[in-house]
């Protein structure tokens, strides 16, 4: 298969659509509504637009194109800096330990406190694969693409990335974690909440979600056992975010109770071991299946390749440089598979 990654054009948006409605509920940056997807796709090209190189609140939006089929496979997202409108909002678990001299004990009461202290930090999301492509690793492509479109890209981009994870979800459309904590407070389902999500945004809800700390003990046990758990079909993407460098340290989102992970820019794998080169020669490279991007904004483009370098020159088999469009002497950005 000949799979193509470049940026979402408003042509896309039946195709994103349909991709919506497969990925369930939950999944907050693929809401299954035309309107906020046309809306997602035109802050998308406002993005790629932009000539100014600083962090803000924009976001991309990349699809995975099937050549051969003229199919949109999949699409991944980038939140180049989040928290600049509003607030973004997390749970933190944590532990309040407390001694009792008169009862000669201690007790310790875990707790989830909300934070906003991922602010600023720059988010990967909204991938989805089409079930039928879900395999021979392009997966991996849609996923990392988006690190070598931020190493691309780097002044765009915070100090740091992270990654919410859709968390526990059952057959019917409920969630343990919304069901235990917050839907007391609001009188909605998590389907009715997501719905509202899908149409207005989560802002509204996060901002009138409890303030105080919450009791673990206090949750029922259907919800604390949900607490940074991912949804089956994540473990696949968190295992993916492990391997880049990402690492769970005790946030959870506020809806669902997935895990956060994040990492330093600058150490997420991809973005670190990528190199950039220029192309000597084009055919048989005889080298290490790669990830390969090129162009910049609107002309991004990147493939599975292979990439050999001897004595100093750097060769591209045909197939890949055909799909990326590129030749001798263009520069290209290259990482180990």
């Amino acid at each position: 298969m000949r799979a193509l990654i470049r940026p979402a054009r408003p042509g896309d948006l039946e195709s994103l659509y349909e991709m919506a409605k497969l990925a369930g509920n939950g999944f907050t940056n693929l809401p299954p509504d035309r309107d906020a997807l046309a809306a997602r796709i035109g802050r998308s090209e406002a993005a790629f637009a932009m000539t100014e190189d600083a962090p803000g609140d924009d976001l991309y939006v990349l699809m995975l194109e099937d050549l051969e089929a003229g199919r949109i496979a999949g699409t991944a997202q980038i939140m180049a800096r989040v928290g600049d409108s509003r607030p973004f909002y997390s749970y933190r678990r944590g532990v309040l330990t407390q001694h009792s001299a008169e009862l000669g004990r201690s007790f310790r009461a875990e707790m989830l406190t909300l934070t906003t202290d991922l602010e600023g930090s720059s988010e990967v999301g909204g991938l989805f694969l089409h079930p039928r492509y879900r395999a021979g690793g392009l997966g991996l492509l849609l996923a990392r693409s988006r690190y070598l479109f931020i190493r691309q890209h780097r002044a765009r981009f915070c100090q740091r990335v992270l990654a919410e994870l859709r968390g526990v979800i059952d057959e019917t459309g409920a969630a343990p974690f919304w069901d235990g904590l917050a839907g007391p407070f609001f009188g909605m389902s998590f389907r009715e909440a997501d719905a509202f999500n899908a149409i207005n945004g989560h802002q509204f809800i996060a901002d009138l979600m409890p303030k105080h700390p919450i009791y673990l003990a206090m949750l029922p046990d259907s919800a604390r056992a949900a607490i940074g758990v991912p949804h089956p079909t994540g473990r696949a993407a968190m295992r993916m975010l492990e391997h880049e460098g990402f690492t769970a340290d005790g946030y959870i989102d506020i809806f669902d109770g997935g895990p956060t992970m994040s990492a330093p820019t600058d150490s997420v794998r991809t973005i670190r071991d990528a190199e950039e080169g220029v192309i000597d020669a084009i055919g048989s490279a005889r080298g290490a299946r790669a990830l390969v991007s090129t162009g910049r904004l609107h002309d991004f483009r990147a493939a599975l390749g292979e990439v050999g370098v001897e004595d100093g020159r750097l060769r591209l088999d045909t197939i890949s440089a055909d799909i990326l469009g590129v030749g001798v002497g263009d520069t290209i950005l290259h990482v180990a598979r």
